[in-house]
């Protein structure tokens, strides 16, 4: 008795101070809600995907803990820092409008450098996760490649989901006042206000919406995955995946998600693309309809009709039980197998489209 007093007291005092935390986000309105229910993937206040998607394919919540814990891969982090280089402000400034870069910053935050245009994608730029950073994963490098308070303007914050680690209270309370403004799925937009983002500095939008930007249209499409950033919001906001479409250059970009038609159907809509920014890491068996193994992160991109692939959703943090490596091992042979082309750059490294594509196996090292 006295074990599970202890135990209960603990998780009470969990549950309050995250609670209390600024982390967990805001609350939609009544009205909001109201409105979420016309958006035609919203059932009995929750939202759901196109196609019926468990988020656990194997086992229990209980067993996927105790696996998480105690049978990790011996190498699911990696032994020292990861090889990044620099970036400078001044680099991200100078650009033309024809110029088509990306740099990637770890997991899957990325800053995408089109039509003349800063955009950022899911900006996860904090060393800790979360409002209980000792019980999440601590990213591998102590720094980043740029500090979030050294960017330059941003025209667009591009958000997927509302999990802690692509929408980043601590990144969000940095950038927010150098950020032309956010574009976010339907739900997150209270999160955003309870952070001090203007209202009108928030566009939500659901599957299928579109908005102009100067030479530029954002698309928001489906993913096939969940959301929550407390006990009891499960599924309370949308997930999605983007496509970034200028005059004369197409990028896309997939959030989180398992595999599934949807992708087929963007790239006959949409595509074909210069550049797919494709989830690849943080899988496992009991999560195969919500996350992609590597090999169909490749069948994705080529779904969708990419010229190049870039993998991300590694690199950063240990969020599941293979090797931290594993995922660009087997996304790259799988690459060369079906003959798509994949750049692997180093964190900070800018991958600029039509010049030499990074392609060093440095993860190998």
């Amino acid at each position: 008795m006295t074990t599970g007093s202890l135990l209960g007291i603990l998780l009470v005092a969990v549950v309050a101070f995250t609670s209390l935390s600024p982390q967990l986000g805001g609350t939609p309105t009544d009205p909001e809600k109201a409105a979420y229910a016309k958006s035609g993937h919203y059932q009995n206040g929750k939202f759901v995907n196109l196609l019926p998607t468990k988020e656990l394919t194997g086992g229990s919540t209980v067993g996927v803990m105790w696996n998480f814990l105690f049978r990790k891969s011996p190498q699911a982090a990696p032994p020292g820092p990861l090889p990044q280089q620099p970036l400078d402000s001044l680099a991200i400034v100078r650009k033309t409008p024809e110029l088509l870069r990306i740099t990637w910053f770890g997991h899957s935050a990325s800053l995408l450098e089109i039509a003349g245009q800063n955009i950022l994608l899911d900006p996860m730029l904090s060393v800790k996760m979360g409002p209980v950073s000792w019980a999440t994963p601590k990213r591998y490098n102590p720094a980043l490649a740029i500090d979030p308070t050294k960017l330059p303007y941003i025209a667009a914050v591009l958000i997927s989901h509302d999990h802690y680690d692509h929408l980043d209270y601590e990144t969000i309370e940095k950038i927010k006042d150098r950020v032309g403004q956010f574009y976010v799925p339907l739900g997150i937009a209270p999160h955003l206000r309870a952070w001090g983002v203007p209202r009108n500095r928030i566009t939500e939008m659901n599957w299928g919406d579109s908005v102009q930007l100067p030479n530029l249209k954002l698309r928001c499409t489906p993913s096939r995955h969940f959301s929550g950033r407390g006990l009891t919001n499960r599924n309370s906001t949308l997930w999605c995946s983007w496509v970034v479409q200028g005059a004369s250059k197409r990028v896309f970009y997939t959030g989180d998600g398992g595999y599934g038609p949807h992708f087929a159907a963007i790239g006959r809509q949409y595509g074909p693309f210069d550049l797919a920014v494709v989830e690849c890491g943080q899988y496992n068996e009991g999560w195969a309809e919500i996350h992609m193994k590597p090999e169909q992160s490749v069948q994705a991109a080529r779904d969708v009709r990419a010229a190049v692939m870039l993998p991300v959703h590694w690199g950063a943090f240990t969020e599941s039980l293979h090797a931290w490596n594993e995922p660009v091992q087997r996304a790259t042979a799988e690459a060369a197998r079906l003959g798509q082309v994949i750049t692997t750059p180093h964190l900070g490294e800018p991958v600029t489209l039509g010049a030499a594509l990074p392609q060093e196996r440095w993860w190998e090292r």
